[in-house]
């Protein structure tokens, strides 16, 4: 063999457990002569013990035998992570249904009748190896996948981390001019409106970037407070005020609904589900906010009477990096809603939308009250 020639997988290993000798032999001889590596055991313990000592690709298992049938050593191998995706596949010369259907319940992928045929043995063995050997590439294949969108992630996370500094000293530039040098100059501040409104973008998507991974790792620290839902919103909507030109927010609450709650992130939540209602008015239009309790508990709508969204987006709206069809304006980076979602699962409540085309938009959350 060459050096450029690819290396031979090593034989299949098989492992026969039958506690009548004849067959053990029959099974070693009929196997090894297709090139398969096999240990016969004669009883169901012996093959409990050989399985953990060296884990088979594949067993083939008699069910009538003392001690332990084949049924119950299925059914511990099942219980053993270690051993638990080896297939197993049954021998025996009991053929009733039933006998089938138990031989299934406790794990087998395949069933012989007794007295067997060798070519019927030989390819149910191969079927069933080639299945082992696709689902193991499967796992690895998955597992390098896992892997890599991991350490994505992680140089993501890196890079929106570092960029925090840059985008302060550049808003803090930005405030200077601003105020030091070009305070006369209408063009120059007009085009530094601009700047500044475009700093605040660029950082409130490197917030969002970083706190979806805090919250998608479990790492996001909550500080729960009582706080009544509707104030929120009233907060939220004086956050959006540079938003609303000529439309209009009103915020419609029957009593205090008090929620024990991060006020910061709720906020956030309700301030992202405010400024995408905004995209989807009219320019004159308006957006309600209502707050209520309901049969979840405190529960938060925010309607707009826009176009509205189709129903095969409705799955999609809450993806991260996803983007609504139909908005007249910029959707922004398709990471508010997301968070939105990550936030109010976090709290232990849940979030969604109702919506037709050309009835509007309403986005709701429910907490815990």
């Amino acid at each position: 063999m060459s050096a450029n020639e690819p290396v031979p997988p090593p034989p299949a290993n098989i492992l026969a457990v039958d506690d009548t000798p004849a067959n053990l032999q029959l099974l070693v001889g009929l196997l090894k002569e297709h090139g398969y590596r096999v240990r016969p055991v004669p009883s169901g313990v012996l093959a409990l013990q050989a399985a953990e000592a060296s884990q088979p690709d594949l067993i083939l298992l008699d069910i009538t035998m003392p001690e332990m049938n084949g049924y119950e050593v299925c059914r511990r191998l099942k219980e053993n992570p270690r051993l638990r995706d080896i297939p197993v596949l049954f021998i025996s010369a009991m053929n009733e249904p039933l006998d089938k259907v138990r031989a299934f319940q406790a794990g087998g992928v395949d069933y012989v009748t007794k007295p067997f045929h060798a070519e019927e043995v030989e390819a149910r063995v191969r079927t069933h190896l080639t299945l082992r050997q696709q689902q193991r590439a499967l796992a690895e294949s998955l597992a390098k996948q896992e892997e890599m969108e991991r350490m994505r992630d992680s140089l993501t996370h890196m890079i929106v981390h570092d960029m925090r500094s840059p985008l302060a000293v550049l808003q803090v530039a930005c405030d200077l001019l601003g105020t030091e040098f070009l305070a006369g100059d209408g063009d120059a501040q007009a085009i530094l409106v601009n700047a500044r409104g475009s700093l605040s973008t660029l950082t409130e998507m490197v917030t969002q970037m970083l706190d979806l991974s805090r919250l998608e790792s479990g790492q996001m620290q909550l500080d729960r407070q009582p706080v009544d839902l509707a104030d929120l919103a009233r907060a939220a909507v004086e956050g959006v005020r540079p938003l609303l030109e000529q439309r209009q927010v009103t915020v419609t609450a029957p009593a205090a609904v008090v929620v024990h709650v991060d006020p910061h992130i709720v906020r956030r939540v309700i301030g992202n589900l405010l400024g995408n209602a905004l995209k989807f008015s009219a320019d004159d239009g308006s957006v309600d906010v209502r707050v209520m309790e309901g049969p979840e508990g405190a529960r938060l709508e925010v309607i707009d009477y826009g176009p509205g969204i189709a129903p095969e987006h409705h799955a999609k709206v809450f993806e991260k990096f996803g983007q609504i069809a139909g908005a007249k304006r910029h959707m922004g980076s398709g990471l508010g809603l997301t968070f939105c979602k990550l936030a109010v699962e976090a709290h232990g409540g849940r979030i969604g939308l109702t919506s037709e085309l050309g009835k509007g938009c309403t986005f709701w959350f429910s907490l815990p009250l």
